[in-house]
Formats: C-alpha cells, sequence, structure tokens
C-alpha cells in the first residue's frame, strides 16, 4: 500500500473514502466543520438524526453523498474531545481498519492526525495509525488459493503545514518498515509446517541478509552445534528426521564498540510434544510454535529497513519436536552446552531446552542486553490471557525499557515475578534442575529455567504463548511482539546513553 502525507483542501479533495472524526455528543472539530459546510450539512444532519453519538471506536459510512467530493464518507468515534487518551485513538483506528476494509474503497484520506491525544505526539499518532492500517492489508499466500485481492492500496494522511507534513512523513516510513517485519513474521508463521522446517527458516533468513548488505547471516548445522555441546537442543531434535539449525543474523551498523543487542528467538517449526504427546485438539496450531523465531526475524528486516545506527544480533535454535525410537524420555539427563545438566521430566517443555543452549552461545557476542522471545507456557495465557505478552526479567531497568515499548505501541507486555522461591521448584534429584517445576506457576518457572543460562548478563524474555497466534475464524499469527521488539531497539540505544550520562 502507497502511504503519504500531505496538506488537503476536505472540500476538494477526491477521493474514494474520507476519514472524519466525530466526538462524544454528536460534536465535530475544525476539519468536520469544514467538510460539514462545504457538504451542505451532510454530516450534522446525519449526527441530528442520532444515527451515530461519537463513542470511541463507532464507525459510520455514508455511500455516494450528494455534492461531496468523496465517493464515500467515514465517521469515526473519537470520545470525549478534552480527554482523547492513547488508548482511545488505538482503539477508534482498530474499529477504523475494520470498517475501511468492508468499503472496498482502492483510496482513502484519513483526517486524524490534527486531534489531541494525551501524551502523544503526531509522530506516535501518524505510526499508530498507518502501522494498523498496513497490518490490516497483509493477507496470507504461502500457499495456493489463499491470498484475495487487496482493495486499499493508496492512503493520505492529511496534515497542517509543511512541518507537520515532515514529520508525518518520517513516521509512516518508520510504519512501513515496521508493518513490513510484522508481515514478515505473520507470513513465516502462517507457514504449514511442512514447508516451515527449520531449513526453511535457515533460508529465510539468508534470504533476508541477501535483501539487505547490512546483515550477515550463518547458519550451524548439528555436526557443529554437536562440537559445541549444544545437546540440550539436539535432545529435542533427535525425534526428527529434519535435521537442527542455529541460524545468527547480524546487523552492524553501530559502532564498532557498541555492544549489541542479542534476540533470541524459539524455532520449533512444530511441536506435537514428542513422547510426552500433546493431544490431538488443535494440534494444527503447534505449526506457531517458531513464532518467537519469526518475530526475531520479522525485527531484523524492519531494522534493516529503517537502517537504524545499532548493532543487533538475532540466534535461532530451530528444530521439530517430534516422537520416535531416537526421541528424548522422561527421566532422561541430559549436560547442556553450560555444563550444567537437565532432567528432562516433559519433552513438551522443550522451548526452554534449545533456549538455554542459545543463551549460552549468545555470550560470545558480549551482548549489551539479551531478549529472548518464546511461545514457551500455556500457563502464561492461563495467567495473562491472550492481551499481554508475559515478561520476565533479571534487570529492571531492561523490564521497564521493554514494558514502555510495548505500551508506545499497543503490543504490551505485563512484568512477572522471578523470585528465588520459585527456582526451588525445578529442583531435582538426578541432575542440576528439572525442566519443568510442577503444576502451579508454570510461566514463571519456565523463565526460572531460563535464567539460570543467563545470570552474567542483562536479560529479559518475552512468553508469547497468548498473543503469537489467534485461533478460532481468525486463526493466523499476530505478528506479535516485532511492534514491541523493533521499538525497542529503536530506543534502547538512546537511554543507555543518557543512563551513562546521568551517572
Amino acid at each position: 500500500m502507497e502511504l503519504s502525507a500531505a496538506t488537503l483542501n476536505i472540500a476538494s479533495r477526491r477521493t474514494a473514502c474520507a476519514v472524519i472524526p466525530v466526538y462524544a455528543g454528536k460534536r465535530l472539530d475544525d476539519i468536520g466543520k469544514a467538510a460539514d459546510g462545504a457538504w451542505d450539512k451532510l454530516i450534522s444532519r446525519v449526527l441530528k438524526r442520532g444515527d451515530m453519538r461519537g463513542k470511541v471506536g463507532e464507525t459510520l459510512v455514508l455511500h455516494d453523498p450528494a455534492g461531496c467530493t468523496a465517493e464515500r464518507v467515514l465517521l469515526l468515534g473519537l470520545g470525549s474531545a478534552k480527554s482523547t487518551t492513547k488508548r482511545d485513538f488505538q482503539k477508534a483506528v482498530k474499529a477504523l481498519t475494520s470498517a475501511l476494509a468492508k468499503t472496498n474503497s482502492a483510496d482513502a484520506n484519513v483526517h486524524l492526525l490534527h486531534v489531541k491525544v494525551a501524551d502523544a505526539d503526531v509522530r506516535w499518532m501518524a505510526r499508530t495509525a498507518a502501522s494498523a492500517l498496513l497490518d490490516s492489508t497483509y493477507r496470507y499466500s504461502g500457499t495456493p488459493g489463499t491470498a484475495p485481492k487487496r482493495a486499499l492500496k493508496k492512503l493520505v494522511f492529511a496534515t497542517n503545514d509543511r512541518a507537520h507534513t515532515r514529520a508525518v512523513q518520517s513516521a509512516l516510513v518508520e510504519a512501513t518498515a515496521l508493518a513490513n517485519g510484522t508481515a514478515f513474521a505473520k507470513e513465516l508463521g502462517d507457514l504449514p509446517g511442512n514447508i516451515c522446517t527449520p531449513s526453511y527458516l535457515a533460508t529465510a533468513a539468508r534470504q533476508l541478509g541477501q535483501r539487505h548488505s547490512a546483515i550477515s547471516v550463518k547458519v550451524l548445522g548439528e555436526a557443529e552445534m554437536k562440537r559445541l555441546g549444544m545437546n540440550t537442543l539436539l535432545a529435542v531434535a533427535s525425534g526428527s528426521e529434519e535435521q537442527a539449525k542455529l541460524i545468527v543474523a547480524e546487523y552492524n551498523c553501530g559502532a564498532d564498540n557498541e555492544r549489541p543487542i542479542v534476540l533470541v528467538g524459539k524455532g520449533v517449526t512444530f511441536d506435537s510434544g514428542g513422547i510426552s504427546l500433546k493431544p490431538g485438539g488443535s494440534m494444527d496450531e503447534m505449526k506457531f510454535d517458531m513464532c518467537g523465531a519469526a518475530s526475531v526475524l520479522g525485527t531484523l528486516q524492519a531494522v534493516a529497513e529503517m537502517g537504524l545506527a545499532v548493532n543487533l544480533v538475532c540466534i535461532i535454535p530451530a528444530t521439530e519436536n517430534l516422537p520416535d525410537g531416537k526421541a528424548t524420555k522422561p527421566g532422561d539427563v541430559i549436560t547442556s552446552m553450560s555444563g550444567k545438566t537437565v532432567e528432562i521430566l516433559n519433552t513438551d517443555a522443550e522451548g526452554r531446552l534449545i533456549l538455554c543452549d542459545a543463551l549460552t552461545y549468545a555470550e560470545r557476542f558480549e551482548p549489551d542486553v539479551i531478549v529472548d522471545i518464546a511461545t514457551l507456557t500455556g500457563a502464561c495465557m492461563v495467567a495473562l490471557g491472550q492481551f499481554p505478552s508475559g515478561l520476565f526479567t533479571n534487570f529492571d531497568a531492561l523490564g521497564r525499557e521493554l514494558s514502555e515499548a510495548g505500551d508506545f505501541t499497543g503490543d504490551r507486555a505485563w512484568q512477572l515475578p522471578l523470585w528465588d522461591e520459585y527456582q526451588d521448584l525445578l529442583k531435582s534429584n538426578f541432575a542440576d534442575m528439572a525442566n519443568i517445576g510442577g503444576r502451579f506457576g508454570g510461566a514463571i518457572t519456565a523463565a526460572c529455567f531460563l535464567a539460570r543460562f543467563a545470570e552474567n548478563q542483562r536479560w529479559a524474555h518475552l512468553d508469547i504463548a497468548g498473543t503469537a497466534w489467534n485461533s478460532g475464524g481468525s486463526k493466523g499469527s499476530t505478528g506479535r511482539p516485532v511492534p514491541l521488539l523493533t521499538e525497542f531497539v529503536m530506543q534502547h540505544k538512546a537511554r543507555r546513553k543518557s543512563a551513562k550520562a546521568s551517572g
């Protein structure tokens, strides 16, 4: 979709659809009043009839209005004109994407960026609106017969003046890169497991490196991983005929002496549970168990498209988790790359096994921070539902950065504790630790397990089991947490520099 920003004469500009805000109490702002005056009081007549009241997220489409230069007018409710919040704006934009898609409009003029939103500037409003509208145009196309025609091809955001236009254009560049990265993550997540194998993920990473000269990609095979002692990762892969891969992508556009951000994404391309076999119902959704890996690659693409001056390393342990005669069994004890031993009590707790070796491998890059991203536990979904991702960290400042990045983008995360009491639940009589901690606090004990492999690092873990995909009629990857991670990468360098300056 083509995005642009321009000063528009709302009364004379021709478009397939003009988007105009309406506030609670059926109120119009100056833009709405100008349009209403030019269009023979069209909007005020509709509001007077009570067809719309201006509640947040309320929409009304007027088709072929007489005397109007727009083929359609889409009225969008924003709530109170005095106290429009970021959440109100996000909710309204989400409603706009749905309503606009139903109009089958090829283009639209959006008159929203002049509104006043508490604690938000025009960059935030433009990025939020553009990102949501671009995201709504994603259609899975990975297998034949699955990509319907996209109607919306052009969006013009109305601006006040040249300075306003420049600020909005800058935000639209960011939004486009973010949307492309999110779409990349979605497409990888939506692909079936017989296509998106560990080798396929490795190829996708290599192709990303070919498109962006700042990205270099290295892929380790099982023989190399065995020499490194990555036995917990290989234990998960032992039941599959597909070869496991460790994908390492480096983006180096920061200073030579600048320590990198390291992102580690879980890449289980299909998870049957192994010997601890999952129930058959909804097992098809276990193709989404590589959404952590997909989000890491999506973030890498967004960062590269923006050309950010940062150093970023992305590590993806990729494998299938299947049962066969060679598969790891409950009760097996495995020595990880770190030298710590793990008693595998449940082979369906496999994500932490591949991540722990990847976290140990990440230390060789001398990272500034490490963030791992994984569809790790159903327990996280039980605790938090499907709205926020679970956030765990051993470094509170990093936790705040991630939380704030999530709040900024609407891709939110909620921090849960990593208290020492939970570590006691991982005790084993036969190894340094067990890979599960019992019935209660499953998301926390899983994070506690990972924390043991990041003790010397500023580390955080995002459990995206509840946010990485939707089930039911809207089944499909969400692309989360690409928005959160991209914003985090954008802001982290400035935050670290500010922290050092303040002592």
